[in-house]
C-alpha cells in the first residue's frame, strides 16, 4: 500500500467567504420560509447564476436527503462558546463547503464528489450502538434527532492536506448519545464504522484496494469530551450527502479524517480499534492525529494552512486552536509520543 496517494487539495475557484451577517440573514430567511421553500429557491438561484450543475439540473446545494425532521434545523440554537476564531475572517461560503470534499467513497476528485452522491440513499437511516453499553440497539436517526435538542456550533475543520474551512455544524454532543446508551465501566475506546454500499458509491465500487468500509477509533475520554459532536446538519438544514449525510462525527481538534462520515455503527470497547488511514500508511497517519503544526507530514509542512475560498494562508495552531478544551487529555503533548512514527 506504499504507493497510495491522496491528491493535494489545491484545486478550487477563488470565492470570497460569506460575511457572518449574510449567513445570519439567510438563517432567518430559512426559518420564515420553511425548508421546502428555501431548497427550491436555492436550486433556482443556482441555475440563474450559472453555477455548476449536473445534466439534470441538480446543483451542489441540492443533495439534502428528505427527512421529516427538516423543520428542526432552522430552529437549532447556536452555542456561543464556539466562534470563527482569529485565523478566519468569516464562515466559509456554503457552496465552497459543498463542492470541496474529501469523501473517497464517492471518488478522489474533491470538486466532483457532489456530482457522484445522487445514487446514495441517505434516508431513512439507522445508527447502531453496540459493545460495552447497557442499552445497545439500532436507532432510527429521526428518533435521535427528536430525542436530543439540536444545537449549532461553529467549528473550524482542518484537513491533513493543510487546508481548512469553518462552518456552522448542527447536531448534538457525542457524550449525550453515549450517556443514553449507558457506558459500562470497562469501556476505554469508541470505534466508528461507516456505510458500505458499492452499488451506490462509485469510489467503493472502483477503489477495491481500500479496506471498505471506512473505520475509525478514539479513546473514551475523547469521545466524552465536550467538543466531540454528532453532526446531522449544517447551515440551517440537514447535511448535504457530500458532507457526510445523514450523520457524521466531528472532532475539531483532530485532522479531518478522524471525523468519519455517514456512520452506521458506534461500538464501545475495552481495546483500541484499528483506523483506516493508519492501517494503510502507519508512517503518515497516527492513531491520535491531533492537529500539530510542529509535526510535518512526510510530504508537506503542517505549520500553515490554506483557507479554502479566499485562499489565504494562515498559521496552524496546536489542536487547531482548541487546546483549552482538550490539551489536558494528552498531558501537554499535541502529538503523544510514538503516535506518528516518522516524527523525530
Amino acid at each position: 500500500m506504499a504507493n497510495i496517494h491522496i491528491p493535494p487539495g489545491w484545486r478550487i475557484r477563488e470565492r470570497d467567504a460569506t460575511p457572518e451577517s449574510a449567513y445570519l440573514n439567510r438563517r432567518e430567511f430559512v426559518k420564515a420560509a420553511g425548508a421546502g421553500t428555501i431548497l427550491a429557491a436555492s436550486a433556482a438561484a443556482c441555475g440563474a447564476e450559472g453555477r455548476a450543475q449536473t445534466q439534470d439540473g441538480r446543483g451542489p446545494l441540492d443533495n439534502i436527503p428528505d427527512t421529516p425532521t427538516a423543520s428542526l434545523y432552522p430552529e437549532a440554537v447556536r452555542d456561543e462558546r464556539f466562534t470563527i476564531g482569529d485565523r478566519h475572517a468569516a464562515m466559509s461560503e456554503e457552496e465552497v463547503v459543498a463542492t470541496y470534499n474529501n469523501f473517497y467513497e464517492f471518488g478522489t476528485d474533491k470538486g466532483g464528489v457532489w456530482r457522484n452522491v445522487e445514487p446514495f440513499e441517505a434516508r431513512p437511516w439507522e445508527l447502531e450502538i453496540a459493545g460495552l453499553v447497557d442499552n445497545p440497539g439500532a436507532f432510527d436517526l429521526v428518533e435521535l434527532e427528536r430525542a436530543f435538542p439540536l444545537e449549532e456550533r461553529i467549528y473550524r475543520h482542518r484537513c491533513v492536506e493543510a487546508w481548512s474551512i469553518v462552518l456552522p455544524w448542527i447536531g448534538f454532543p457525542l457524550r449525550s448519545l453515549l450517556d443514553r446508551a449507558g457506558i459500562q465501566n470497562r469501556a476505554k475506546f469508541v470505534n466508528f464504522i461507516t456505510f458500505n454500499r458499492p452499488e451506490q458509491a462509485v469510489g467503493i465500487r472502483t477503489q477495491t484496494w481500500y479496506r471498505w468500509p471506512y473505520y475509525e477509533s478514539i479513546r473514551i475520554d475523547e469521545a466524552m469530551n465536550e467538543l466531540a459532536f454528532v453532526v446531522t446538519g449544517m447551515y440551517g438544514h440537514p447535511l448535504q450527502k457530500q458532507n457526510g449525510a445523514p450523520v457524521r462525527i466531528h472532532l475539531p481538534w483532530k485532522y479531518g479524517y478522524k471525523s468519519p462520515k455517514s456512520i452506521v455503527l458506534i461500538e464501545v470497547t475495552d481495546r483500541p480499534g484499528t483506523t483506516f488511514w493508519n492501517d494503510l500508511q502507519p508512517a503518515e497517519y497516527g492513531f491520535y492525529s491531533n492537529v500539530d503544526p510542529d509535526v510535518p507530514h512526510p510530504r508537506w509542512s503542517q505549520a500553515t494552512e490554506r483557507i479554502v475560498g479566499p485562499d489565504n494562508r494562515v498559521p496552524t495552531l496546536p489542536f487547531n486552536g482548541y487546546g483549552e478544551w482538550v490539551a489536558d487529555m494528552y498531558d501537554g503533548h499535541v502529538t503523544p509520543p510514538g503516535d506518528v512514527p516518522h516524527a523525530s
